[in-house]
């Protein structure tokens, strides 16, 4: 993912994405200003949203990097910046048997990220997330769910399956990783 970040004016020339110790060591990861106006705007790299990230920006007037915290906040993020997008999805738990398809629908409601998985078999019927249930949102073939998720953290959840002689809650653990957040037509 990428960020424009547009500053306050122009009292910084490039940003680093790090220390700026390791940029000192690091010149092609510099980010040059361009003008927006009257103050200058960066395209940075942004490798995980809801953290803490290193970035370090090149005083003009003090000739020296100055070391700054920044997070991208997800709940910031207009609903159209993830229309059609694809989130890595990992899941651990349960017998080991059931899986999720690796490549999840992205979408954002309400100011809260919501995506779309898909299971590996027909037969679960209903989700919990965070004690809410959640039904299928197909009829035909494997169960999928559309789930609120937290991106960048392990989440845990519940998944009922009728394919075994009674229905069965099983619990799973999801994690989505923003950094392979991708614009439908494009692969990870």
């Amino acid at each position: 993912m990428s960020a424009d970040v547009t500053l306050s004016g122009q009292g910084y020339g490039k940003l680093y994405m790090g220390t700026g110790a390791e940029a000192l060591g690091d010149t092609a990861n510099h980010h040059e200003f361009t003008l927006n106006g009257e103050r200058h705007s960066f395209t940075i790299p942004v490798s995980a949203l809801d953290a803490e990230l290193d970035c370090a920006g090149w005083s003009i007037r003090r000739e020296q990097w100055y070391d700054h915290t920044v997070v991208f906040q997800s709940n910031n993020i207009p609903a159209d910046a993830f229309e059609r997008c694809h989130i890595a999805v990992t899941l651990t738990g349960g017998s080991g048997k059931a899986s999720v398809e690796s490549r999840a629908v992205l979408t954002r409601k309400d100011g809260a990220d919501f995506a779309q998985i898909t299971w590996s078999s027909p037969n679960y019927t209903y989700m919990l997330v965070n004690g809410e249930k959640y039904s299928p949102v197909n009829t035909e073939g494997n169960s999928s769910f559309e789930i609120p998720v937290t991106l960048d953290a392990e989440m845990n959840v519940v998944a009922c399956t009728v394919a075994m002689s009674a229905p069965k809650e099983i619990e799973y653990t999801l994690r989505f990783d923003s950094k392979t957040i991708q614009k439908e037509g494009y692969s990870y």
